[in-house]
């Protein structure tokens, strides 16, 4: 693995506008390092919505808020002096793992983060912390606290 290699997972948060920050603070003018943004999609559940369209509705609308995301993340490194040649984005749709969402195989973010993070040979792994408390973290489990427990190989940075 190359530590120089970072895989900067966000979800568009208050932490994850933290994350990219402190990795921009990090890395600054150095160019021999890659950085790669991560948005995994985590779509909105179905049943809160009338119908088909009003969900696929809320998809676009939140893939819109999140590609604007990550080009201003990306913008953001570039004002800290990160050189913009050495920083790419991914939008990761749930659908890429494993078919449909709604596939018995979806197995969240934390997992399809750290299979892009092995695929891509990534030695570094960035993200935010939502800060949950401990009951929703015993109940829905944290995607940090997963890719802590469960990433090998990589160093894991994350950023509260």
């Amino acid at each position: 693995m190359n530590f120089k290699k970072v895989l900067l997972a966000v979800d568009a948060s208050e932490n994850s506008t933290r994350a990219v920050e402190y990795t921009g603070t990090i890395i600054g003018r150095a160019d021999d390092f890659h950085i790669q943004l991560l948005y995994v999609e985590r779509p909105p559940e179905r049943d809160i919505f009338p119908d088909e369209s009003s969900w696929q509705d809320a998809c676009q609308g939140e893939r819109d808020n999140v590609l604007a995301f990550l080009e201003q993340a990306k913008n953001r490194l570039v004002e800290m002096g990160v050189k913009p040649e050495i920083i790419s984005t991914r939008y990761l749709s749930s659908c890429d793992f494993y078919g449909s969402p709604d596939d018995a195989g979806f197995r969240g973010v934390a997992h399809q983060v750290m299979q892009v993070q092995k695929a891509g040979q990534f030695g570094t792994l960035v993200v935010g912390r939502r800060g949950v408390s401990k009951a929703e973290e015993f109940l829905f489990g944290s995607v940090s606290t997963k890719i802590i427990h469960h990433t090998k190989n990589c160093s894991v940075w994350v950023v509260e």
